[in-house]
């Protein structure tokens, strides 16, 4: 009948019939159980994995109409043909309403039944095959956060201690480190997890739409807003709502989060002031101490959200987790390209390990998605790698100075000589060396000066 050895289940009270069909099915090579009743049928598809049940429709006691329901409570997946006599078509009819496949009438030929049973297999063996694609592919596209560095645990240990509070959470951290995965974990491990996780990105919205998106609107608020829409701290009431790049809202939102925060209260435009129940965590890239000081970012509002920091440290610090990052965004890429790749040659992986990485895990996965879809072996080597991961050699210049060499021309050279290295990047070089990035703006104005 198929490749793959099919089970089918016969049900009649009828037990020269059964020995018939018996022999039939088993002659096509199907593994075949037999019961004279409905409640030795449901005792089988309790212990045994069945494919099609084959069933006359009327028995006494439980009839087929009824072992088809509970048949389908048991394995919705299970197919169900139906043998009726002449004058019961209708309620063959109205069995296949409830979800019996097909039905045939007494006396049944051997070729209508095998074949009605065969067309019955494979709608069974497709409605798996989906019900498995569908499980596959639920788990490709979960993130999880990956990692084992004394850095990254340590990093994890307080977020997920902080997570059963109602504390709001600051992460700090480099563009790619991952602020949004540690939000949705906090998420997770704390009271709301079945509730709405509701992640805004500050940076995407435009500032004027960003008051509406985040509060709602009433009809007539503005023009063009001509009937009710709620906002995403409404969306999040009960669970989490996380502000990506947090640095990056208006003056007037600021006000207003500032409000929900202290509040619990939300200003719809051109409507009446809501409680809303809603945790918050927020994340940035930027110094917000520093916004502060410019007047760019409240200070009552850092100190809101600022109650507690988690700080998602970048790829070069925790440079030990990049090889199971490695081997984690492969099996992902792997999967979602149907792609028979099994893992990555030693030489590939000292590469990464030993790269940089100013984009931190987001280029990582950027990097790794690139190398399976190029890839035409079954290992990644370094030819699937971009040009800058295998030109890149770890810095190594060194500097020289004369005992009492000027601290100020120290410095400098050691700037411009980093800023060789990073190729003009100021931000990596700033990096490296330890300093704020505008410490390398002034020195070198002072230079040029």
């Amino acid at each position: 009948m198929t490749e793959v050895q099919p089970t089918i289940l016969l049900v009649d009270d009828d037990k020269n019939n059964l020995l018939a069909l018996e022999k039939v099915f088993k002659k096509e090579g199907a593994r075949v159980f037999t019961a004279l009743s409905g409640q030795d049928a449901l005792d089988t598809v309790r212990k045994h994995s069945v494919d099609v049940v084959l069933s006359d429709l009327m028995m006494p006691g439980m009839d087929g109409s009824e072992l088809l329901a509970l048949i389908k409570d048991i394995s919705p997946e299970i197919e169900m043909v139906l043998m009726t006599a002449y004058g019961t078509v209708e309620s063959a009819v109205d069995a296949m309403k409830k979800g019996a496949y097909d039905f045939v009438e007494k006396p049944v030929k051997r070729r209508a039944i095998v074949k009605t049973v065969r067309k019955a297999l494979e709608k069974h063996s497709l409605v798996v095959e989906n019900k498995s694609l569908k499980k596959r592919l639920s788990q490709i596209s979960k993130r999880t956060i990956v990692g084992n560095s004394a850095l990254f645990r340590r990093t994890m240990e307080v977020a997920l201690q902080a997570a059963p509070s109602m504390a709001t959470i600051l992460i700090t951290g480099e563009s790619g480190t991952g602020k949004e995965l540690v939000a949705r974990a906090i998420h997770n491990n704390s009271n709301r997890a079945d509730r709405p996780f509701i992640a805004v990105n500050c940076a995407a919205l435009p500032e004027t739409i960003m008051e509406s998106e985040f509060f709602g609107y009433e009809p007539g608020a503005f023009t063009g807003a001509v009937k009710r829409r709620d906002g995403r701290f409404k969306l999040a009431s009960g669970g989490t709502i996380f502000l990506d790049e947090v640095g990056e809202m208006s003056q007037a939102v600021q006000v207003k989060l500032l409000r929900v925060l202290q509040e619990g209260e939300i200003d719809p435009l051109g409507g009446k002031t809501e409680k809303v129940d809603v945790r918050v965590l927020a994340a940035t890239n930027r110094d917000l101490e520093e916004e502060v000081k410019k007047g760019t970012f409240r200070e009552d509002l850092f100190y809101r959200l600022n109650v507690i920091v988690v700080n998602a440290p970048p790829l070069r610090q925790r440079s030990e987790d990049v090889p199971l990052l490695a081997e984690y965004f492969l099996s992902l890429y792997a999967a979602r390209n149907d792609k028979q790749i099994s893992g990555i040659s030693p030489e590939a992986l000292e590469l990464l390990s030993s790269y940089y990485w100013p984009g931190n895990v987001r280029e990582l996965e950027n990097v790794m998605e690139r190398a399976v879809v190029l890839s035409l072996k079954q290992t990644v080597g370094v030819d699937d790698l971009p040009d800058k991961i295998v030109e890149e050699e770890r810095f190594q210049g060194r500097l020289s100075f004369s005992v009492g060499t000027p601290l100020e021309e120290v410095e400098l050279r050691m700037i411009k000589e980093t800023l060789k290295h990073t190729k003009g990047d100021k931000r990596w070089a700033a990096q490296l060396l330890g300093i704020a990035t505008r410490t390398i703006y002034r020195k070198l104005e002072a230079l040029e000066s």
